[in-house]
């Protein structure tokens, strides 16, 4: 095992993936002569050169557009948006022609490409630059929606996202890039549409996916000193989401909460609800309790962005009482 960053681990699976298959190229602004604005894409000019690794403009329509034809001809392009903020420019190309081609060529053209970047907020980057879009893409038929949360499924991930044969949108935690995991050696890739029980329990399942996760695994430690046993599913893909695994634990644990850091009307978790009320009804002892951002624009005040985030006390609060505790 290596001890890798997040962003160390992206670059891994990058550079492993452009080494394997010559159609696999990188493109997106700052991508190239900057190493990424996120630092992501660092060396991989000068190992594959610029017509693999391609500086654009600042123009999401255009690059993501010329992404979708690249990919309909046979290559595999991996397209950066310095944040999903910005990909609102693209949002055309990704859902009127990535996500229908297939099924408007009745299965002739292909569009395998990976839209990829840093999703939801950081630290007092205010209401335009704050935002988590994952319900939105989850919602359009013929997108897959990918949203690691470890160094690990971040390199597993994307390297199964390069080789699908559908678009993936594959979003980043902006919060994530610092964060240090072991990180398995050689070709190792995590499955798309496979949970993952982060943590075993027995008392209520936490429900969640990318920056929330470690704020579930905080709130299960907490839980733990008071003789609570949680356990923490990370979702890993939105869509298809696996929801065997949701399942399986709730119908072990009878109660469940589900931590999103997204708004909270057709959130994720709105989803993950029905799902579970629609199919495991009569396993539960107690209704589902969602824990969401605030519905709110994200606040610059650092105390109102506070108050506005998931956080382990939120997530504590929300599991004692599904065990009416509180």
């Amino acid at each position: 095992m290596l001890t890798l960053t997040y962003r160390d681990a992206l670059n891994e699976a990058l550079r492993e993936e452009m080494q394997r298959d010559d159609r696999v190229f990188l493109m997106g602004e700052e991508v190239a002569e900057y190493d990424g604005a996120y630092k992501v894409s660092r060396g991989l000019l000068k190992e594959f050169g610029p017509k693999r690794v391609v500086d654009t403009p600042i123009a999401e329509l255009g690059f993501t557009g010329l992404g979708v034809g690249a990919a309909m001809v046979g290559l595999r392009p991996v397209i950066e948006v310095m944040t999903w903020n910005f990909a609102l420019l693209a949002i055309d190309q990704i859902v009127n022609s990535a996500a229908k081609m297939r099924y408007m060529s009745g299965g002739q053209v292909g569009v395998p490409m990976v839209i990829r970047g840093p999703n939801g907020s950081a630290l007092q980057l205010a209401a335009q630059h704050s935002q988590a879009f994952e319900a939105w893409y989850a919602h359009i038929p013929g997108l897959k929606v990918v949203m690691p949360a470890t160094p690990a499924d971040a390199k597993g991930l994307l390297k199964s996202a390069i080789r699908d044969d559908d678009p993936v949108v594959f979003m980043e935690g902006e919060m994530l890039y610092n964060l240090k995991g072991e990180v398995p050696e050689g070709d190792i890739t995590v499955p798309i549409g496979a949970a993952d029980v982060k943590r075993t329990g027995s008392d209520v399942t936490i429900v969640c996916h990318s920056k929330t996760v470690a704020q579930a695994l905080k709130a299960a430690d907490r839980l733990a000193e008071e003789n609570i046993s949680a356990e923490v599913v990370d979702l890993r893909t939105i869509r298809p989401m696996d929801t065997d695994t949701i399942f399986t634990s709730v119908s072990k644990t009878n109660r469940c909460v589900v931590a999103e850091e997204g708004w909270p009307f057709a959130g994720v978790g709105a989803q993950v609800v029905d799902y579970i009320q629609r199919n495991i009804f009569d396993e539960l002892d107690a209704p589902v309790i969602r824990v969401t951002g605030a519905d709110v624009p994200m606040p610059y005040n650092k105390r109102l962005e506070k108050e506005a985030r998931v956080d382990p006390a939120k997530i504590v609060a929300a599991a004692k009482r599904v065990l009416y505790l509180e």
